[in-house]
């Protein structure tokens, strides 16, 4: 992939170390997104304002990669698509992430750049109860954002792990959840300082539980610190002080199983 530039982006896509057989660079028309993925009227007018091109990188595929696939009741992993794209000013970048990733029948790498931040993201994918032959998202999409051109902490260990022979060879299912472990570890890495990739994927899903429960009690710890900062009344002040102490420490305990 020569004609990458230099970016965080060409950076991940090269620390994959993917084949030449696996390879596409190949734009994917903006119909496609539309006719899949694309559930409101709203999210028509997302995709058509606000990607501005989308690129196949990869294909990676028992043929390419020589891994095999996987099959059970609730899903079939065929086929990893890789796939990066750009988005415009004004973009609303996170629910255009789960537009693609919903889109494309395959679970995805997908690598996305937008008013200088870049976004790597995976998500597991299954059959939809109602709808035969269609795919639904299986749980989070699962992302890791930094600013493009910068060395952000623990990137370069996180480039590290992403290689595709340090991952799960046993089936395609196997090893997209090695690539989505080790966003995990990055999300984790960033609050505990330290990064440590997970020893199997049962501590790789606590991590995420943890990294979850991180996030929604930050919320509640901001929105705790502005209504008490606005109180007037001591009583209700102090309350509130009490009730933010208590949140702070369900963060550190949640926290601490990163």
């Amino acid at each position: 992939m020569n004609s990458e530039p230099r970016s965080v982006i060409g950076e991940i896509i090269a620390a994959l170390n993917l084949p030449a057989s696996a390879q596409v660079e190949r734009r994917v028309p903006k119909k496609l997104l539309l006719e899949n993925g694309a559930p409101t009227a709203a999210d028509k007018r997302h995709i058509n304002d606000g990607i501005e091109e989308l690129f196949w990188v990869a294909a990676l595929k028992p043929t390419t990669i020589g891994v095999s696939e996987y099959r059970d009741a609730e899903r079939e992993y065929l086929e990893i698509a890789v796939l990066r794209f750009t988005l415009r000013a004004g973009a609303k970048a996170a629910r255009l992430v789960e537009l693609v990733h919903r889109a494309v029948p395959y679970p995805l790498l997908l690598l996305m750049e937008h008013a200088g931040q870049v976004v790597f993201s995976a998500a597991h994918k299954r059959w939809a109860q109602n709808e035969a032959g269609k795919t639904v998202l299986d749980g989070d999409v699962i992302a890791a954002e930094w600013e493009n051109g910068s060395e952000a902490p623990h990137l370069e260990e996180f480039r590290e792990v992403l290689a595709l022979e340090r991952q799960p060879h046993g089936t395609l299912r196997a090893l997209y959840q090695g690539w989505m472990d080790a966003l995990i570890a990055f999300n984790a890495a960033r609050l505990t300082g330290s990064f440590n990739p997970a020893a199997d994927s049962k501590q790789a899903k606590a991590r995420q539980e943890a990294l979850r429960e991180c996030a929604r009690l930050d919320a509640e710890i901001a929105r705790l610190r502005a209504a008490a900062g606005k109180e007037k009344q001591m009583a209700r002040k102090v309350e509130l002080n009490m009730e933010l102490k208590r949140i702070e420490a369900a963060h550190a305990s949640a926290r601490a199983r990163l």
